[in-house]
């Protein structure tokens, strides 16, 4: 059923979701008005002990609170700065300058579950780094304030020792970002998060909340530096974690490439005609008591002598033995006469190599090197301990697809979409980068603002600018492969700004004390009223954007003039899945009227004001869901 909310520009309402898929699964859990019955809820746990609260959970000062930003929907939206953008009308890239909570919610439209790799590296909670300030929702104190007024950025809070709430703070922010950010991700997504010491073990509590405990895959050392420090008294830290996880159990990691090392490890002592093979035990670490069914005899072909399992259970099953006994895959010694064998596991069937979880800076760099190359790109030490993007290019090597989408919410200097260019030409992969960095104000005494960064995402910009330069500049002088014109066209990047919405419409409240069909009556008049009153001098193409993004669309899209329409502007807006034609004048002609009319099947998307009444009833009544008025 139409309501208002149809016509408003907000973030799918999650709370709304997640109440309709209750009311799906278990109606009786709802009363004739259609709320929820908490105390049928509570019976349905645990009838017997509806009153008891204490339970195993990890609780802070603020939790509930953060879960419901993450899941109160947004009005803002995006518009489309193609001025800072490079490449645009080619490249997948997309860069976001904005407060991450909102802009995760606004890519819920076109994004959900279309992420295959997140990779962040937050702020650590040391009691001088930043933190964002949730104060985004309407009635407090508004972004738009803060950032409009002054091109230089937003400051944000630091979050001192003194401050009662130091760790509550901190996980408020990861809490609300990564409940949303799982929504984005795919069924096989997954998840890498650096931190350091300080909030690892709250982080992991958070992860295994949001993502399940199930899906931890792993915590990777990585060596961030590789010398001691003479300035502390204490031990010296010279590793970060770094959290992975999957959205659900499909996410599959990738196997490495096999090396020379792992591969001489392997012989053929017996010229087995298969090649080259190397043994495994036979032998399993569970007891006989503990693996009965593993335990049985086994018999060695070349002696006779029967052996019956004593301290260790096999590893294999009688069945699995007959048939390695068979095929040939038992190996009882040089002179054949081991009471126990092991297991030949040729070379030519041997997969890649799993990953270990301590990376050695030898193997996805440190710290220096984020500093001298990202200063080798920028001119300058303009931002403090970025990441190498030699590490995050080893993350994207443990994800099989090399088309996805890589998500980086935290987006600092923008290692993260280096790391993908870098990756794509290292193995011809069509990954595409989305990065989301907020305003913040670069110090007035630092090197940044000393180059002109006023912002740091001023410097996330700068440095993907000068990685697409660089690159395209590395073939200048020699005949392009299809190959490497292929990695020249997804070079650069989309930036859109967070803002608020050029629709007057995201104001309306509706009246709790009527029904849904009055509301959206109430609605439509408001609409009339408001839009009315303005000059409608709006840009067009920032009409477009917000639109198109409410409509699921991703930030992706192009759009395309279409020349059969004479009285109006009219676009074929296109993102590679979604697909509608678009109008956003102020008037609809009886021509591109007629023209719908006769074309039902195509999509169009236009301005409510656009129509009279009858305009609409026809068209609405010809097109049903093809046709959606804004």
């Amino acid at each position: 059923m139409e309501t208002y909310k149809d016509h408003i520009i907000q973030s799918p309402d999650l709370n709304t979701e997640r109440l309709e898929k209750l009311r799906q699964m278990f109606p009786d859990w709802f009363t004739q008005e259609g709320q929820l019955d908490i105390n049928e809820v509570k019976k349905a746990v645990n009838p017997d002990s509806v009153d008891e609260t204490e339970r195993y959970e990890f609780r802070w000062f603020g939790k509930s609170k953060a879960k419901r930003n993450a899941f109160m929907p947004t009005r803002a939206t995006l518009h489309f700065d193609e001025e800072r953008s490079v490449n645009a009308d080619i490249t997948e890239n997309i860069i976001i300058e904005g407060e991450n909570l909102e802009v995760l919610k606004i890519l819920l439209n076109g994004y959900r579950n279309k992420i295959k790799v997140i990779y962040i590296d937050p702020p650590y909670n040391t009691g001088e780094d930043f933190l964002y300030n949730d104060n985004f929702s309407e009635g407090r104190q508004s972004y738009w304030e803060r950032t409009e007024q002054s091109e230089d950025g937003i400051s944000l809070d630091s979050n001192s020792d003194a401050n009662g709430r130091f760790h509550s703070n901190w996980l408020d922010m990861m809490y609300s970002r990564l409940l949303v950010a799982r929504n984005l991700l795919s069924p096989d997504g997954v998840i890498f998060i650096s931190i350091d010491d300080h909030e690892a073990h709250h982080l992991r509590k958070i992860c295994d909340e949001v993502f399940g405990e199930e899906n931890f895959k792993a915590n990777i050392s990585w060596q961030k530096r590789y010398t001691r420090s003479n300035n502390t008294t204490d031990f010296t830290t010279v590793v970060e974690h770094i959290l992975v996880y999957s959205k659900e159990d499909e996410f599959k990691v990738s196997l490495l490439p096999r090396t020379e090392d792992a591969d001489d490890r392997y012989s053929n002592p017996d010229k087995d005609p298969r090649g080259d093979w190397k043994g495994a035990s036979f032998l399993n670490p569970a007891t006989p008591e503990a693996r009965p069914n593993l335990c049985y005899p086994i018999k060695n072909p070349n002696t006779g002598v029967i052996t019956y399992p004593t301290t260790n259970a096999w590893r294999r099953s009688k069945d699995v033995f007959d048939k390695l006994l068979a095929d040939g895959r038992l190996y009882w010694g040089s002179d054949g006469t081991a009471k126990v064998p092991s297991v030949k596991m040729f070379l030519s069937e041997a997969r890649g190599l799993t990953p270990i979880n301590l990376w050695e800076h030898e193997y996805a760099g440190n710290t220096d090197d984020g500093t001298s190359e990202l200063q080798g790109l920028l001119g300058s030490k303009v931002f403090d301990f970025p990441k190498p993007s030699l590490l995050i290019q080893r993350i994207l090597e443990h994800v099989e697809d090399k088309e996805c989408i890589v998500l980086d919410f935290f987006a600092g200097s923008g290692t993260t979409g280096h790391a993908v260019i870098n990756q794509n030409i290292k193995d011809g992969g069509n990954r595409k980068f989305i990065l989301v960095q907020v305003p913040q104000s670069t110090d007035e005494n630092s090197n940044a603002r000393r180059a002109g960064f006023k912002k740091i995402s001023d410097i996330t910009i700068a440095r993907n600018k000068a990685v697409a330069e660089k690159v395209k500049n590395s073939y200048d002088g020699r005949i392009i492969t299809q190959e490497e014109q292929q990695q020249i066209d997804q070079l650069g990047f989309k930036v859109f700004t967070l803002t608020k919405s050029s629709f007057p419409r995201t104001d309306f409240a509706p009246d709790p004390e009527k029904s849904k069909e009055e509301n959206l009556e109430l609605f439509h008049k408001y609409v009339a009223i408001k839009e009315q009153q303005l000059s409608m001098g709006f840009d067009e193409q920032e009409l477009i954007t917000e639109i198109l993004i409410s409509r699921g669309f991703m930030l992706t899209y192009k759009l395309a003039p279409q020349s059969q329409f004479k009285d109006n502007t009219v676009y074929l807006a296109s993102d590679g899945i979604k697909e509608a034609y678009i109008c956003v004048d102020n008037t609809l002609a009886d021509s591109t009227v007629d023209y719908f009319m006769q074309h039902p099947d195509k999509k169009f998307i236009c301005i409510e004001r656009a129509l009279d009444s009858t305009k609409k009833f026809n068209l609405k009544n010809r097109m049903q869901d093809k046709f959606f008025a804004f």
